[in-house]
């Protein structure tokens, strides 16, 4: 099946995130160190610097965290974990 651009852009993005969140999970369940930094909370900063040294402004990073976060609640139908 052939995608235009826009479908490939959206379903890369989509795929990028799910295997970035399954890289998390690996190194989360992997982690020795239960008093130190979080492999996902060392992850998810790096990913917002990241992002600003490719460029994205700080409004444009944030506006994307905090609309996931607001879309969380939907997602996860109020539940605290899967």
């Amino acid at each position: 099946m052939d995608l235009d651009e826009r479908e490939q852009i959206h379903f890369g993005a989509i795929n990028a995130a799910e295997d970035f969140a399954a890289i998390c999970a690996r190194y989360h369940a992997a982690n020795p160190y239960t008093g130190e930094a979080a492999p996902l909370d060392l992850a998810i900063n790096t990913l917002m610097t990241g992002l600003w040294d490719q460029g994205f402004s700080q409004t444009q990073i944030r506006a994307a965290f905090e609309a996931a976060l607001a879309d969380m609640n939907r997602y996860a139908a109020g539940e605290e974990r899967r």
